[in-house]
């Protein structure tokens, strides 16, 4: 999985998931990818923050664990974002985003897996869920094509 930091041509910032840089590339190229703010599919990668290393025993559960094309080497980073004049705008809209997804959905608990794969499989009616899932449960759903958002994490959350 791969995370990058985007903007729309509205000067937009936010953060999308992708399983890899091929499939940002396709999703660009057919406008998947749009604005969560202004629903523009006119997106490009932003400026991402440097990588922050820690000691391989002080991973924190926000991080992500990446392995370098060239080296093979693993490298750990966290997205990061100070000082923005925008901020406490992005943090509002990062709360409502979250209650409208978890006021209009059903909380599913750690079943998130399963109920998701029924959805995609059809095996029931669709809805919206919302629940947990362990990182391989998540890195499962990827590989078969489930898809599927992380709920935005609010800043009280993080600290």
């Amino acid at each position: 999985m791969i995370q990058y930091s985007l903007i729309c041509e509205n000067e937009h910032g936010f953060e999308a998931w992708f399983k890899s840089a091929a499939a940002f590339d396709d999703q660009i190229k057919i406008d998947v990818v749009t604005c969560p703010i202004c629903a523009t599919p006119k997106v490009n990668q932003a400026l991402m923050a440097p990588s922050l290393g820690r000691k391989s025993n002080q991973r924190h559960a926000s991080e992500t664990v990446t392995e370098s094309p060239k080296s093979g080497e693993q490298s750990q980073s966290v997205a990061l974002s100070a000082g923005h004049p925008e901020q406490a705008k992005l943090q509002q809209a990062i709360r409502d985003l979250r209650e409208k997804i978890t006021s209009e959905a059903d909380y599913v608990g750690d079943n998130f897996a399963k109920e998701a794969r029924k959805i995609h499989d059809q095996e029931v009616e669709p809805r919206g869920i919302y629940g947990e899932a362990t990182p391989q449960e998540a890195a499962s759903l990827i590989e078969d094509g489930v898809d599927f958002l992380p709920l935005p994490a609010l800043p009280e959350e993080q600290n």
